[in-house]
């Protein structure tokens, strides 16, 4: 069996860098966030069920998910929110399984999820790592990639599980805090990987 390890992190807190390290050292990482956005398009039974859930403006008459309509249902309505999770979220599993499949020659693959701990999809990894950031470190960096306020940062931390909680489910920890060098921290991760995967 394929050695499955998931990775995540708050908004910020480096997680996609991490994974982009990975692949330099020749790993395959399938970007679940990524993905979720593209077969919200392309997944038939995903795109019947929200339409089924939100309503035929869910999609444009050529069909493209209508985003706007949709976060406007979502953005403040924790219920709707949830509602459209439990569609996606199975949808992306779908789509990591048939993944995973075409990656035979990795020693073991990563599948990178902002929500890995909150929709369950660690369950579906050997082991788990964590990027942490200090949250002033995140806030900085998120402003300088997006050009929202830190409200608005704060806000999107407040859906996502903090640290303390994550780190109950995480079997290694990353520290991305610009005082610890990260990258010998993911080399020692690979070569265990490796050896686990052999």
């Amino acid at each position: 069996m394929m050695l499955k390890i998931g990775i995540t992190g708050g908004i910020g807190s480096g997680k996609t860098t991490v994974c982009k390290v990975f692949e330099l050292l020749g790993v395959p990482v399938f970007y679940a966030d990524d993905v979720a956005k593209s077969i919200m398009h392309t997944d038939p039974i995903l795109k019947s069920e929200v339409l089924d859930a939100f309503g035929q403006n869910s999609y444009t008459q050529s069909g493209e998910l209508n985003r706007s309509y949709i976060s406007s249902i979502v953005f403040n309505d924790k219920y709707e929110l949830e509602k459209l999770n439990s569609l996606v979220h199975p949808a992306v599993f779908r789509a990591f399984d048939t993944w995973v499949l075409s990656q035979k020659e990795a020693s073991y693959v990563i599948k990178e999820a902002a929500l890995l701990y909150e929709s369950d999809a660690y369950k579906m990894c050997d082991q788990s790592v964590l990027v942490i950031s200090p949250i002033e470190t995140r806030i900085s960096r998120v402003k300088a990639r997006d050009g929202i306020s830190a409200e608005d940062i704060q806000l999107r931390m407040n859906r996502q599980f903090s640290d303390e909680q994550k780190m109950k489910f995480a079997d290694h920890v990353l520290n991305n805090d610009e005082r610890q060098l990260l990258i010998p921290q993911i080399i020692q991760l690979h070569q265990q990987f490796l050896m686990i995967g052999s």
